[in-house]
């Protein structure tokens, strides 16, 4: 059938003004690098949220952020849901439907809207008959339901779905999960214990037979828990996105094993830096798409003020992003469910310095140069909850490690697996248990011409026969000692056993508080195996480190590492007060320096932050660099190439510069 012209140009005119019309497409999570979410857990005194919901609210966020993705409340921690919900617990009263004005302009400005959602944590579920986890005394906790009761398939999952499906809304950052899972003492936990065990009699407290099983079991509960919801979402809504806040994270240092989408936690908001630190080293070789939130305020006050400055929450992005992660930070939301439209701009001010990294930054990887492990076989025989975040040991070493500028990654065992030759030294940080067959890999990797570095007295117990440890005395806990290192002496208590390995070099020596004489006994041994060397202190070094941040210890540390890897890729002078990281994204070797000056440990909010520098840098090249600029900003740098090594100085680093290297 011929169609006249005319008719033919209307019929295109239609299909463009559909078009036109269409929603602009919305990243996925994976694809998303910048964020912001806001919750409020919503409770009883909720009366009329919505009322000021208004999309000219919604578009100003977007307007002044541009954010990849808004992540607002849906239901927090007291269970009620902050939208008219046919399935759960609504707050007493609504003005509209907000969630719908939420969704509409997300949706017409091409900007994703994902809910916070409370699992575990759920104050209102807990109430029901059989719903709540049963504490070792018989009583219910008064915060977690039950892995084995009725919530996920009567609640979660229904009310999910009804996210996904009613408000078409693209995913959930489900809170309060792995971190609010409690050991369950109720009896179909009890039965499944039993049945799966063959064990009669149940631990009740640590210290009893079989304590750790009884964990483990609840733990592998959690596992299945999540497992089930989020494939049951998947199987009706698969482009539902999913999350369970700090699952496979340092709270939960495992290998995935969920089908959830993407990974991500909050990190602390006091002594956030250090916080960031180690979360996102360990979620950078975890294989899934990730980001960590900042809170935007802190519990504590500043001159009646809580609210974090831009260059505070500037600098906790830095420390994401030069890992290779997306950043998100959290605001508050009102009692009626709006926000604080006067913190916006600060927010602003974030994104700005987001996006000026981004294309270098996202999905960088890291060049191998020091590993720390964090063992998830250690890790869960030490702590006494399902999924507790006692990381004292490795925190102090590697803050001592980073704040002496060595490049440093946070390892589990699954993330080293056929991987231990990438890295030229390998750092077991005071561990108790390590699995045979990995430890074993450990000692081949050393005598194939790998570095170990064992920490801790009981480190170099799991490696005596390697060593050639002969041990003097019994372990010592917390005893006074006195380090004496390069002239110095520093008092510090920690573990202690004395030991002497026949033909080892020291570094280092080790005092009682008390002693008299002037020559101790060895703090670290040295000594080569096989290709490789290893290396172990015989006093327990993190939590000291924590405890004074002693300058003495720090050096001691570096010292130790550099006896045993003195040619290291870069190396940066000038101050302690900056973070080194090396990765490499789109073709260039990527040197990132973050200014961690100021007393970010212990004070609630920073105004400002001191600039560091000048700092002089050394690499390590095979060949002559095409070209060298500091970003963001494409700025040229002078430097020097010669016999394999490039030479710069960086006069000023403000918040966070990367040093690009364009190889030809």
């Amino acid at each position: 059938m011929k169609m006249k012209l005319p008719v033919v140009f209307v019929l295109l005119g239609l299909f463009a003004s559909a078009a036109s019309s269409a929603p602009p497409p919305r990243l996925t999570r994976a694809e998303s690098f910048l964020g912001i979410h806001f919750d409020f857990h919503a409770g009883a005194d909720c009366t009329n949220v919505g009322a000021h919901t208004t999309p000219a609210m919604v578009g100003n966020i977007i307007t002044l952020v541009r954010p990849d993705y808004l992540q607002i409340d849906c239901k927090g921690h007291p269970g009620f849901s902050s939208y008219p919900t046919k399935v759960g617990q609504p707050v007493p009263g609504f003005v509209g439907d907000p969630l719908r004005v939420w969704r509409e302009v997300t949706a017409a400005r091409g900007v994703a809207l994902f809910m916070h959602y409370s699992g575990v944590y759920e104050r209102q579920a807990i109430r029901r008959p059989g719903w709540a986890a049963l504490n070792a005394d018989g009583k219910p906790n008064d915060r977690a339901t039950s892995l084995f009761g009725p919530y996920a398939d009567q609640l979660l999952i229904p009310q999910l779905r009804e996210l996904a499906g009613v408000y078409g809304v693209d995913g959930a950052w489900v809170d309060g999960e792995c971190w609010a899972a409690a050991a369950d003492y109720g009896a179909p936990a009890l039965q499944a214990f039993r049945a799966a065990t063959g064990l009669g009699e149940v631990p009740r407290k640590p210290g009893q037979p079989h304590w750790f099983e009884f964990l483990q079991f609840n733990r592998e509960a959690f596992r299945n828990y999540l497992r089930h919801y989020v494939s049951e979402v998947k199987r009706t809504n698969p482009d539902f996105q999913l999350c369970s806040n700090w699952a496979f994270t340092d709270h939960m240092p495992e290998p995935v094993c969920a089908p959830v989408d993407f990974l991500s936690g909050d990190y602390s908001p006091d002594n956030s830096v250090n916080s960031a630190r180690l979360a996102a080293r360990y979620l950078a070789r975890q294989g899934k798409p990730w980001d960590l939130m900042a809170w935007s305020f802190s519990r504590k006050t500043k001159e009646g003020r809580t609210q974090k400055s831009a260059v505070q929450l500037q600098r906790e992005a830095a420390l994401v992003l030069a890992q290779g992660g997306g950043f998100q930070a959290y605001f508050k939301q009102k009692r009626d469910g709006s926000i604080f439209d006067e913190q916006m701009p600060v927010m602003g001010k974030v994104a700005k310095f987001c996006r000026a990294r981004q294309e270098l930054c996202h999905h960088a990887q890291a060049v191998p140069q020091l590993g720390l492990l964090l063992s998830t076989a250690d890790h869960y025989r030490r702590v006494n909850s399902l999924f507790g975040r006692d990381h004292s040991r490795i925190n102090g070493i590697l803050q001592a490690l980073l704040e002496s500028q060595w490049p440093v990654e946070v390892l589990g065992e699954h993330q080293l697996a056929g991987r231990l030759a990438d890295y030229p030294l390998l750092i077991v940080p005071e561990c108790d248990y390590l699995e045979p067959a990995f430890r074993d890999s450990l000692a081949a990797y050393a005598r194939d011409g790998g570095r170990l570095l064992l920490l801790g007295p009981n480190t170099a117990r799991l490696f005596a026969s390697e060593l050639g440890l002969q041990t003097q005395g019994n372990l010592q806990t917390n005893a006074a000692l006195q380090l004496v290192h390069g002239g110095q002496t520093l008092a510090l208590k920690g573990n202690v056993q004395f030991a002497h390995v026949p033909g080892a070099q020291t570094c280092g020596q080790l005092l009682a508080a008390n002693a008299l004489q002037v020559t101790g006994r060895p703090a670290a041994t040295l000594v080569k195996f096989g290709r490789g060397q290893l290396a172990a202190t015989h006093c327990n070094l993190g939590q000291a480190y924590l405890r004074d941040r002693p300058e003495l210890l720090r050096r001691y540390l570096s010292d130790l590492v550099r006896a045993l890897f003195p040619q290291p890729l870069v190396e940066v002078q000038g101050s302690p007060e900056v973070e080194v990281t090396l990765m490499r994204n789109r073709g260039k070797l990527l040197l990132n320096l973050i200014n961690t000056a100021g007393p970010h440990q212990t004070q609630p909010i920073l105004d400002d932050i001191p600039p560091v520098g000048p700092l002089t840098v050394s690499l390590r090249l095979d060949r002559k660099p095409a070209a060298v600029t500091l970003e963001p900003g494409a700025r040229p740098l002078a430097f020097e190439f010669q016999d394999g090594r490039l030479r710069l100085t960086v006069p000023r680093v403000e918040i966070h510069d990367i040093i690009a290297v364009q190889p030809e």
